[in-house]
């Protein structure tokens, strides 16, 4: 319901905001195959602490929640700001390595992939396709997308708040991620981090 007033409001909150819920749409046809598929795996290990789950929340209302609410009941007008046309014009064009990162990593990922932190039975380390160069591609897309936000929807709390939101989760949940590969891999996580970087391929030597 929320998306279906949203896109009835496109005029009020701009062309902006119509370029970020088509990329949501698209987000969400990318995801869920991939999520359904993968609910099947064996999960040995999980970890969910009070942090994870709080990160994973704090991320879900400051990427999707809080702008779909704005965009379909102008709740937080009172919170909005003005941008040139040149600034929203760089969000839109952002949004197509966005979602061909996106789309990538979970194409290359397969089953390795789930939404926490998790290991299953027949987990690999997968190194092949983008992951080739770069260890978090997925995260680069957020990064991405999570930047483009503040300039498609002009508003400190539906467009802006994802910023701090994202951040907290890459400082805190990455080194607990890597932590979780280098115990399932051992050796071969580190000679993969030598050779790969964290977003952007790693400069040869």
């Amino acid at each position: 319901m929320l998306l279906v007033l949203a896109v009835l409001r496109w005029r009020d909150n701009g062309w902006g905001a119509l370029v970020w819920l088509v990329v949501f749409i698209l987000m969400c046809v990318i995801r869920t195959p991939h999520s359904m598929r993968n609910r099947a795996n064996v999960v040995i290990e999980a970890r969910k602490d009070a942090a994870e789950i709080v990160l994973l929340a704090a991320m879900f209302l400051a990427m999707m929640g809080l702008p779909l609410i704005q965009l379909a009941t102008g709740l937080f007008d009172f919170a909005d700001y003005a941008l040139p046309d040149w600034a929203t014009v760089i969000g839109a064009l952002a949004q197509i390595p966005f979602l061909w990162l996106f789309w990538r990593s979970h194409a290359d990922l397969g089953r390795n992939w789930s939404p926490g932190l998790e290991v299953h039975d027949s987990h690999e380390l997968v190194t092949n396709g983008i992951y080739a160069r770069i260890r978090h591609p997925m995260y680069a897309a957020i990064w991405i997308a999570t930047l483009a936000q503040p300039l498609l929807i002009h508003n400190w709390i539906a467009g802006f708040l994802v910023v701090p939101a994202f951040a907290a989760m890459w400082f805190i949940r990455v080194p607990n991620e890597e932590a979780m590969m280098r115990q399932r891999f051992g050796d071969a996580w580190d000679a993969y981090c030598a050779r790969a970087g964290r977003l952007l391929p790693r400069r040869a030597s």
